[in-house]
């Protein structure tokens, strides 16, 4: 077999392990200490009522997190970067 064939494969099976929940290591999710929700809303042109009407936050909450008198929950933090990066997807698996 390829050098190629063989990284492949390897790939592959990977990749199963993943799925499965075997592996160990590899691939490690970032989850930001902090997020700048202003500047995510800002960025889709939303007022603070329909960002949170939108992506299903509390009003109050998005307030505080853009006052900085409260921080997002480490859920909501990965929730608000995937809204920065795609915000069509999570309208996508949010709508009815």
């Amino acid at each position: 077999m390829s050098k190629a064939g063989s990284k492949l494969i390897k790939s592959a099976q990977q990749a199963l392990a993943y799925a499965r929940g075997e592996a160990t290591e590899g691939f490690v999710a970032y989850v930001p200490d902090e997020v700048d929700v202003k500047a995510i809303r800002q960025s889709l042109g939303l007022t603070q009522p329909e960002f949170s009407l939108r992506f299903g936050f509390d009003v109050r909450a998005v307030q505080d997190w853009e006052q900085k008198r409260r921080q997002p929950a480490r859920a909501a933090r990965v929730l608000l970067k995937v809204i920065a990066r795609e915000p069509e997807a999570v309208q996508r698996a949010l709508a009815q």
